[in-house]
């Protein structure tokens, strides 16, 4: 019983017929009536980190408080207050990933030196490291490009090769996937997203909410599948593959309303390069977005996640669009069927399935955006927040070239400037 209540402090853990079997969840509504608390209105985002913090809750790593701290999340911010997230997995790319992946071996022969079992030391986290920074063009133009490219690439570094194929093959809960199979977020998004995370647990199988922290900026990408998840350092990274949590001030959050629909000939990147602007002025360091309204049911996860993608750029942690038919779709045109029907059956019995009927949750702030008022654009000459519309480009590309000739002291005229030549 003692045990029982350690693992489950709040009782919240219970079984969950899905299509995939009996699995066992920790359910939202029953800590919300052990807390006396309403949770319909929280963020998406942070109903996900209350998820985390509630099933990981062990009374040391993640205590009782801190998963009151986050059922009691506010649009108002009071004192910064930190938090530990424990994402479900870890997704490295190569550059950063392998000194990761040393490390670990670099321990195992440590115990090995002290007469330990070197084969306990093993990611605790499921860990996949994609390799596409390194590869290099070294042929292009012709069909057999890509082949050739890739055959070159385990050439110039068959050590490195043969070492992450030894780490495949020694480690538990980590797997490579090979170069020339495409970049780092892309893969992420098209085949490793499953949605929702089952791993075996005291005698039970959980079920939980796909999260991940990721070693490049970019990681943010797989926010438009609805996957909570952003870019962290590669110490960060490391940590939370040994069990670590990630420590985190308690975000702010803001909801980003869109309407409407793009007009024809106006692109995913308009979009995108429009919300990057618009949220640059406002301000988001270090705070969450959160994609919500009526607009956002009329966009292609590809949208999405373009927008998602961004968020370094915008300054955000993350560009969050929360689960919802178009996830679903997404993930059974993708040979993902099971992962999301077993996604569907989990978000809606945890109040994490996002419909146009549902009543908006309560932001820190808001920004509204009609999608139908979106121009084709391009970004700016030197920052992507610098967006000029297709309609001023003549005009700000003469205003950037004579501002350039002037600042080397060509002497340039705006006159000259101006010359169709």
């Amino acid at each position: 019983m003692n045990a029982t209540r350690k693992s489950d402090p709040f009782g919240t853990l219970s079984a969950l017929e899905t299509p995939a079997g009996t699995l066992h969840i920790h359910r939202l509504d029953r800590l919300a009536r052990s807390l006396g608390a309403v949770f319909g209105r929280l963020p998406f985002s942070i109903k996900v980190l209350l998820e985390s913090a509630l099933r990981n809750c062990d009374g040391f790593q993640v205590t009782e408080e801190d998963v009151r701290r986050l059922a009691g999340w506010s649009p108002k911010s009071g004192e910064p207050v930190e938090i530990p997230f424990k994402p479900a997995r870890v997704i490295l790319q190569d550059f950063t990933g392998v000194p990761c992946v040393v490390d670990l071996a670099a321990m195992r022969d440590a115990v090995k030196r002290l007469g330990g079992d070197p084969g306990k030391i093993n990611p605790l986290v499921p860990v996949d490291l994609v390799i596409d920074h390194s590869v290099q063009v070294d042929v292009f133009g012709n069909v057999l490009a890509l082949q050739r490219n890739a055959e070159i690439e385990f050439d110039r570094n068959r050590e490195r090769y043969e070492f992450l194929r030894w780490g495949q093959k020694a480690f538990k809960n980590f797997r490579v996937v090979p170069p020339a199979t495409g970049i780092v977020h892309q893969v992420n998004l098209e085949y490793l997203a499953r949605g929702v995370v089952t791993a075996a647990a005291g005698g039970l199988t959980l079920a939980f909410p796909d999260t991940l922290v990721g070693t490049d900026s970019h990681t943010t990408m797989i926010n438009g599948l609805g996957v909570v998840g952003w870019g962290v350092g590669g110490i960060e990274a490391e940590a939370v593959m040994l069990g670590q949590p990630f420590y985190m001030v308690m975000p702010e959050v803001m909801g980003f309303k869109l309407t409407g629909s793009l007009r024809d000939g106006v692109t995913a990147t308009d979009l995108t390069l429009t919300i990057t602007q618009m949220l640059r002025k406002r301000g988001v360091v270090d705070k969450f977005v959160e994609f919500f309204g009526p607009g956002l049911s009329a966009m292609s996860i590809a949208d999405r996640a373009t927008i998602a993608n961004m968020a370094p750029e915008y300054g955000a942690t993350m560009g969050f669009s929360p689960v919802d038919d178009e996830t679903l779709r997404y993930l059974e045109r993708t040979a993902r069927g099971e992962a999301a029907r077993l996604l569907e059956r989990y978000a809606k019995e945890q109040g994490l399935f996002r419909t146009d009927g549902a009543p908006d949750p309560a932001f820190s702030d808001t920004m509204e955006l009609s999608l139908a008022d979106v121009e084709p654009s391009l970004a700016g000459p030197k920052r992507p927040q610098d967006r000029v519309t297709l309609a001023e480009m003549k005009k700000a590309f003469r205003g950037s070239l004579l501002a350039s000739v002037k600042e080397r002291g060509y002497g340039l005229s705006e006159t000259s400037a101006a010359s169709p030549r």
